[in-house]
């Protein structure tokens, strides 16, 4: 009998007598992702737990436990200050956990509190302290204010007023009611300015310097021990002026007036 036609061999399925693509009688499977994916074993589990224990635990340690509280606060650094002043501007939150002290925020209100200070550093101190370094301003000339004092620091601020001058500070003298500069430049400016001409006098100056007067920008005059005077004039050229000055007191030791307000032609007089 003959064999199936072509058309009915083709019917049937592919000449090699299989009966799908796949050679065994059905389709290919398709391979899907919930196929391809493993329950993760025993092992994993038990590291995965291992993990979420570990992290809970030091979570609760630095919040939750009271091993890590803020019990004690210490200050160093402070000169007229005291460290309790310090520590009760501070306002550290005592039996708060260690970790969630602001110290930024600490830092704030010491600086907002107690204008003295210039700067100050904030740190924990595991396990149970927070530190305080403290570096207070220093005054470089004084203001008469009545009977007080203002203490004005080498940044020209103004930050204390005191009962008592502390010793070998000079004073600050502003004359300027009638001057023109107190209009174009202001008194901050003119503080500013005189603290530039302290802060760049030779050191013998510097030494003698009783009291800085100012009665313009453009005069600025200086009074030494021994009742000498110094002309400077503006602050401007502060290096040239305070070399000719050193010039000049080693040449005239005994004079009595100096005045480098021109550097290149200075003078001395009086003996």
């Amino acid at each position: 009998m003959a064999g199936p036609t072509t058309a009915k061999r083709s019917a049937l399925g592919p000449s090699d007598g299989s009966n799908g693509p796949d050679g065994k009688g059905r389709p290919p499977r398709e391979e899907t992702a919930a196929g391809r994916f493993r329950r993760p074993g025993p092992r994993f589990l038990l590291i995965a737990t291992g993990a979420l224990l570990l992290v809970a635990g030091v979570l609760w340690l630095l919040y939750g436990s009271s091993w890590l509280r803020a019990e004690h606060v210490e200050t160093t650094g402070t000169d007229v200050l005291t460290p309790a002043q310090v520590e009760a501007a501070a306002r550290v939150p005592i039996g708060a956990p260690l970790v969630s002290v602001d110290t930024d925020a600490v830092e704030a209100r010491l600086l907002r509190a107690l204008p003295r200070i210039d700067s100050v550093e904030v740190g924990r101190s595991w396990p149970h302290g927070i530190e305080l370094v403290v570096t207070e301003r220093k005054p470089v000339l004084l203001l008469e204010k009545g009977t007080e004092f203002v203490e004005v620091d080498a940044d020209g601020v103004r930050f204390a007023t005191v009962a008592e001058a502390p010793k070998g500070v000079p004073l600050l003298r502003l004359e300027v009611d009638r001057s023109p500069s107190l209009k174009r430049f202001g008194a901050d400016r003119l503080v500013a300015e005189a603290v530039r001409v302290r802060g760049g006098l030779p050191a013998k100056a510097a030494a003698d310097l009783k009291s800085v007067k100012v009665v313009s920008y453009d005069y600025i005059s200086l009074e030494l021990s021994g009742n000498r005077t110094v002309v400077w004039g503006s602050s401007e050229g502060g290096g040239a002026k305070a070399r000719a000055l050193e010039a000049l007191m080693k040449a005239a030791p005994k004079a009595e007036y100096f005045d480098v307000s021109a550097p290149s032609a200075p003078a001395a007089s009086g003996s």
